[in-house]
């Protein structure tokens, strides 16, 4: 086997994903171009090239918007299922494990081996920086990406006020608005509906092969086992 096919067979779940990304974000860019040109011929207003779109304040606030949902989903999920649990799913822990374990179950502190990640065989400081780091990484993208949307929603908000003669509007102003926190919302409310219908989907139903899935003869009642 080459050595390109090893690495696609090896990296096979983050390459399809990541395809599927570009391919999306492509396909967002394109549409929402034709859109707003539309909308800006419906208005009387000239239309934009697409460079000119792919660094307007419109685009960059419907990406960021999405990306922010996205990054507080799995912030959420990463750190509330350390303490919560749900019997039966294979999206919990076992009932008995709540909390951040001991050393031992961790590999970390005296029971760190050779293959241990340097900041867990180093100890002290990083090694608790580590120990939370997916969540902290998460929390921090999903932040930005907030911060991204509002100021792009403002000004996007803003080009539309002035086009409607309309005053405009501060970033404290904008952030506390009901087109703002419209946006959010409907962006979260899907993302922890998702998240729910997971958990308590998988007590039931099974997908033979899939880690997300139990094993199919596996009982309901079984708590986070992988098929």
């Amino acid at each position: 086997m080459t050595r390109t096919r090893t690495f696609a067979r090896d990296n096979g779940l983050t390459l399809f994903f990541g395809l599927l990304f570009l391919l999306a974000l492509t396909g967002q860019a394109l549409t929402g171009h034709t859109d707003f040109n539309n909308r800006q011929q419906a208005d009387g207003a000239p239309t934009v090239s697409l460079a000119h779109y792919l660094t307007s304040s419109a685009f960059a606030v419907d990406v960021a918007e999405n990306w922010q949902s996205e990054y507080l989903q799995f912030f959420l999920y990463i750190f509330v299922t350390v303490w919560l649990v749900q019997r039966g799913s294979n999206e919990s822990k076992q009932l008995d494990e709540r909390g951040t374990e001991s050393d031992e179950q961790q590999h970390v502190g005296a029971h760190a081996t050779d293959s241990s990640p340097a900041p867990v065989r180093a100890g002290g400081i990083r090694a608790m920086l580590y120990s939370r780091s997916l969540g902290l990484t998460m929390g921090t993208v999903f932040f930005l990406s907030w911060l991204a949307q509002s100021i792009a929603g403002r000004a996007a908000y803003n080009a539309d006020q002035l086009t409607q003669h309309a005053d405009t509007v501060s970033w404290i102003g904008y952030v506390t608005s009901a087109d703002f926190w419209n946006r959010t919302l409907q962006n979260w409310q899907s993302e922890f509906l998702a998240v729910a219908s997971m958990a308590a989907l998988s007590i039931y139903l099974r997908q033979r092969g899939s880690p997300e899935s139990k094993p199919v003869g596996t009982g309901h009642d079984v708590t986070g086992a992988e098929g």
